[in-house]
């Protein structure tokens, strides 16, 4: 079971904290993020972990060997030094180290939450889709659009009406009237290694989910909604009180 841990940004939102840090390793209860995210994926049995690197991409790789959270695992680092290659593209460049004939889980490093990983996990390989996403009903600006089925068929933002989806139906039309379901993403998806073949054209830096909305035609992406979830995205500063919170409160 393999899982990729996307620690390769900047953290611009916790300034001034990552000046000297990459977000991985920023302390949460005097605990860095990345062995929250660790212990969860091991948990869960996730043995064989890639975690993308970037910023301060030095530190994470000389914490992570020696740090009791990986402990029992095995790590590998996918170097994006050279150049920082967003989402989608770091699921590309990690082609290798993820390879093979089972599916794979990506969690970001900044994400806390109440999610039974293996239970995710098991819906994906009963259901076989190329990418389950984690979605919940939290209020934002921007939101997936599923259809009944729970498949993938778009994404909207509400402040500014965009609508954007590869069917015409969808992206020309009234997002009041559509009648679709619209779910905030959780920051962990589970993937089918076939996605690998399809990102062959595709350039080195893209956003994953500009990859998902534009090919939600073509593939099965389906919606992974679970009920009372708890989740603390750690994102900014003013989120880190939460995290403790979370912490405590789950005795983590």
């Amino acid at each position: 079971m393999k899982a990729l841990v996307f620690a390769a940004g900047k953290g611009t939102r916790l300034k001034p904290i990552t000046d000297s840090i990459p977000k991985a390793l920023v302390p949460v209860c005097g605990k860095p993020l990345v062995c929250y995210v660790l212990e969860k994926l091991k948990k869960a049995g996730f043995c064989d972990v890639v975690v993308n690197v970037h910023h301060f991409a030095e530190q994470i790789m000389d914490f992570l060997p020696n740090a009791e959270c990986a402990q029992g695992m095995n790590i590998s680092f996918s170097d994006e030094r050279s150049q920082l290659l967003e989402t989608g593209g770091g699921i590309k460049r990690a082609e290798k180290l993820l390879g093979g004939s089972e599916p794979f889980l990506v969690h970001n490093v900044d994400i806390l939450s109440n999610l039974d990983l293996g239970a995710m996990l098991k819906v994906h390989l009963e259901q076989r889709p190329l990418a389950t996403l984690l979605v919940s009903s939290r209020k934002t600006a921007r939101y997936l659009l599923f259809d009944s089925n729970d498949n993938l068929v778009g994404w909207t933002n509400t402040d500014t009406g965009e609508i954007r989806s590869p069917y015409s139906e969808i992206a020309g039309g009234d997002i009041n009237k559509l009648g679709l379901k619209m779910y905030a993403f959780g920051g962990i998806h589970v993937i089918s290694p076939e996605i690998f073949a399809m990102m062959r054209d595709m350039p080195d830096a893209f956003p994953i989910m500009d990859f998902y909305i534009g090919n939600c035609n073509r593939c099965t992406i389906k919606a992974y909604v679970k009920e009372n979830l708890e989740m603390v995205d750690v994102g900014k500063l003013d989120t880190i009180h939460s995290a403790e919170d979370f912490v405590r409160r789950y005795g983590l």
